[in-house]
């Protein structure tokens, strides 16, 4: 037996790689993030309350475990899923979805409610005994608790989704990329969870940091050859980028913005260095005060 899970900008594999050390199970972690960018711009069953595509999500990563499983030689996949755990994305119809879609439907067992569900092809050969699996359904997740307890596993992740596509002000933010950008780059998706994010105009986006961490998190995305990074000269202030060049009227509206979320006085000229591609000027500029910005944010 043996793991496998995924990993993109939108969730992260933190949590399987650190229970898979206290179990003492290889663990196998892939980033499908190409492919699912390709499925998430129109995702065949749509999306859920926000951005998030779940029952494709689910389809694609079944399908990719089961690439894994015949190259491989494993014989079949088994989850934690339990019907009805989530009204949308696993009841009893969006399981038949994903199974249908995934391309390996029979090889699919769900052990956590297998009892609840049609007998499948590894319990009729007696690969799997049915009678050794549960019967769990809905929302209360106490009985995978006690089952945790009786295995002795003291420590688990909090049951929680954690995938940013289900954020309302992340998916606002990904869908305004979508809208207006042609090719979308993984630093891009990194960037939707820092900052404030405003909209100049149809081509020009700022990313203004909030605090030190934003700051630093921007700058860990930013592509140098390309974006366009804007500081203050003489005083403490946020980092922003304008993604891409930018024409010289976005530079001096942008850096007015990044001035007036700035120490720098209201009514004064201030310093800004605009920064791109190993190239840096200063330009000066009257600072924009954060509820004039405001119209520009992404909602």
């Amino acid at each position: 037996m043996e793991w496998i899970t995924f990993e993109t900008p939108f969730f992260s594999a933190d949590k399987a790689r650190h229970v898979a050390e206290q179990c003492a199970v290889p663990l196998h972690v892939v980033d499908i993030t190409a492919a699912y960018l390709n499925m998430l711009k129109a995702p065949p069953a749509g999306y859920g309350k926000n951005m998030n595509p779940c029952m494709d999500c689910h389809a694609m990563m079944f399908r990719e475990a089961g690439a894994f499983m015949q190259s491989n030689n494993f014989q079949f996949l088994f989850s934690g899923e339990v019907v009805g755990q989530r009204p949308m994305s696993q009841n009893a119809n969006s399981l038949r979805y994903v199974a249908k879609h995934s391309g390996v439907a029979p090889l699919i067992l769900r052990p956590l409610s297998a009892q609840c569900l049609p007998e499948t092809m590894m319990e009729q050969k007696g690969m799997v005994d049915r009678t050794q699996l549960l019967d769990f359904s809905g929302r209360s997740r106490k009985p995978q608790m006690a089952l945790a307890e009786e295995f002795g596993i003291k420590k688990y992740p909090a049951p929680a989704g954690g995938c940013l596509l289900t954020d309302p002000g992340y998916s606002r933010r990904l869908k305004d990329l979508f809208d207006h950008c042609g090719h979308v780059t993984v630093n891009a998706l990194h960037l939707l969870k820092y900052g404030r994010h405003m909209r100049l105009n149809t081509d020009t986006k700022i990313i203004v940091g909030r605090t030190k961490h934003d700051n630093e998190k921007i700058m860990e995305h930013v592509d140098p050859q390309n974006d366009t990074v804007i500081k203050l000269k003489e005083y403490p202030g946020p980092t922003l980028v304008l993604q891409g060049k930018g024409s010289k009227e976005m530079h001096f509206l942008a850096g007015a913005i990044c001035a007036g979320y700035s120490k720098a006085p209201d009514d004064a000229p201030t310093k800004i260095q605009v920064a791109r591609a190993g190239k840096t000027d200063i330009i000066s500029v009257l600072p924009i005060l954060p509820d004039e910005a405001a119209r520009f944010l992404v909602h």
